[in-house]
């Protein structure tokens, strides 16, 4: 299929009312499309069905949903997926998939690298599909908002893929949070220890294309190049990745995110900006820094007091380590020599007026301190659903059973507060006032553009 409008425009043409993409045409509401009213089984596709997409290959039939279509834009990585399911119907092109068979899909699963989370899923949304997509929910701020606005407007059920929010130990801290049983929160820090690529030299030269890759389609929206093999190592690019930032926080973030309040910023007949600002081991244009603090200054929210949230990344970072730990009382196994525990390369904690809440990288356990308890009949009674995991609930809700903790109206303002940070790194030491409502920084214009 050849490019119909220009890279840089695909985005902006996807998000106007009424047109369509690739020739098909954009229904008004999920309930013209789907089929599962006379069909227990949702029709999902799979949108990249390697790496991550490897994860939906396995566990979309194993909750008993059917697998119709898949689609990868590198034939070699999806060998694997293709063969598991020889009758069902594959492409690289997803815009050539939903020409072919938009009204065989209930809903599509996302799981890509970054740069085309958003273009993929609006498109389904717009034809009226309910949409899973992987985190982090898309590549910048702009992109987050689109997809916010854009579900609620086509009334389809989504979800992003921070798995961790299904669990019952996140939905707890939530409570406990919320409640005000840890006290008032004046503090949160969010880490990873891994950090990233630091500066390194733009692959240059050109390479053939290999047989098996559509490289006009995995590039998308980002800006035209050459193909080379190194661009397909797209976690250490800026123009196709989100850092530890998308990667991570997505996760570990999450559970301060929400029982905080903080997405209410965002909602109409809120007041009060975000002021963010970060250090970095050096200013990286193309890639992330080898270290990276982020402090954004949240304003109250209702009852809720101001609080500061803190992200640091990467074994550099100068005395976060050191300064969460004594908050602690204890220390965590940053994994330096390479045999780390799995519960402390990455986590969060929310430090309130009488215990603080340590949760791991995905917020899908945690411990109160100092007590070290986690008990679910201990404080607050339990208000949030307690359910099955993070797909299980998606499915059930597009059958219209219930609902979605992390649906695009929750997740795309964690998005654009998280991808704001990656903003601030790009300008480090200058303080960036961020308007949630407008999507606008207000005072600083390159990096507001």
């Amino acid at each position: 299929m050849g490019r119909r409008v220009s890279r840089r425009n695909f985005l902006a043409l996807v998000s106007r009312s009424g047109l369509s993409v690739s020739g098909v045409t954009i229904l008004k509401s999920a309930a013209s499309a789907t089929t599962y009213q006379a069909n227990e089984r949702l029709n999902v596709a799979l949108v990249g069905v390697s790496g991550r997409g490897s994860w939906f290959v396995q566990a979309i039939p194993q909750i008993g949903e059917n697998v119709v279509a898949l689609c990868d834009v590198n034939e070699r990585r999806a060998a694997a997926a293709f063969a598991r399911f020889p009758s069902v119907p594959k492409f690289r092109d997803f815009r050539r998939m939903f020409d072919t068979m938009a009204n065989r899909i209930d809903a599509v699963v996302v799981a890509v690298p970054d740069h085309n989370h958003a273009v993929i899923s609006y498109t389904a949304m717009s034809l009226g599909k309910h949409v899973y997509c992987e985190k982090p929910l898309t590549h910048d701020v702009w992109e987050a908002r689109v997809l916010r606005e854009a579900a609620a407007r086509f009334g389809v059920v989504t979800q992003m893929g921070n798995q961790g929010t299904a669990t019952h130990a996140f939905r707890r801290g939530v409570e406990l949070v919320q409640s005000g049983a840890i006290g008032d929160v004046h503090e949160v820090y969010v880490w990873k220890d891994s950090g990233g690529s630091g500066e390194r030299p733009l692959p240059s030269g050109e390479q053939p294309v290999p047989d098996y890759v559509d490289w006009d389609v995995w590039l998308g929206p980002a800006p035209d190049r050459p193909f080379h093999e190194q661009w397909l190592n797209w976690h250490v690019w800026r123009d196709f990745a989100t850092g530890n930032l998308g990667n991570w926080a997505s996760h570990s973030a999450n559970m301060a995110f929400m029982g905080l309040r903080i997405n209410s910023l965002w909602q109409p007949g809120s007041e009060g900006r975000i002021r963010v600002v970060a250090e970095v081991h050096s200013r990286t244009q193309h890639t992330f820094p080898r270290w990276e603090i982020v402090r954004w200054q949240i304003p109250a929210r209702g009852n809720l007091p101001p609080v500061r949230f803190e992200w640091f990344n990467g074994a550099g970072a100068p005395g976060r380590r050191a300064h969460v730990e004594e908050l602690m009382g204890k220390k965590l196994d940053w994994g330096d020599a390479g045999n780390k525990k799995w519960e402390d390369h990455a986590g969060c904690l929310i430090c309130g007026a009488r215990q603080m809440i340590h949760a791991t990288g995905h917020n899908s356990t945690f411990v109160l301190l100092p007590s070290g308890r986690t008990s679910e009949q201990e404080g607050p009674p339990q208000v949030l659903p307690r359910g099955g995991s993070h797909e299980r609930e998606w499915t059930a809700a597009c059958k219209g059973r219930g609902q979605t903790m992390s649906h695009f109206g929750y997740s795309g303002p964690l998005t654009e507060f998280l991808m704001l940070g990656n903003v601030a790194t790009l300008f480090p030491e200058e303080e960036l006032e961020y308007d949630p409502k407008r999507g606008e920084i207000v005072n600083h214009p390159a990096a507001n553009s």
